[in-house]
């Protein structure tokens, strides 16, 4: 194998972990959001207004990942 196809076949494996791991997150984030809401349905908005916040940091550190992958993966 080249160095080129390695480099190809390391960003993806690092990207499909960077996504799994974001997916993991944001379902556990969502789980314990629908958790609280069901305890104390009262504080809905602020539990949901937190969970969207807290989806978004994680999304942008997925995207952050993957363009590290990408730049990996074109890097001559």
């Amino acid at each position: 194998m080249t160095n080129l196809a390695l480099a190809f076949l390391a960003a993806g494996i690092g990207a499909g972990l960077s996504i799994i791991g974001a997916a993991l997150g944001i379902g556990k984030l969502a789980a314990a959001a629908m958790d609280a809401t069901g305890r104390q349905p009262a504080a809905g908005g602020d539990i949901r207004t937190t969970m969207i916040i807290a989806a978004a940091l994680i999304e942008g550190a997925t995207l952050f990942a993957l363009v590290v992958c990408i730049l990996l993966a074109i890097k001559q």
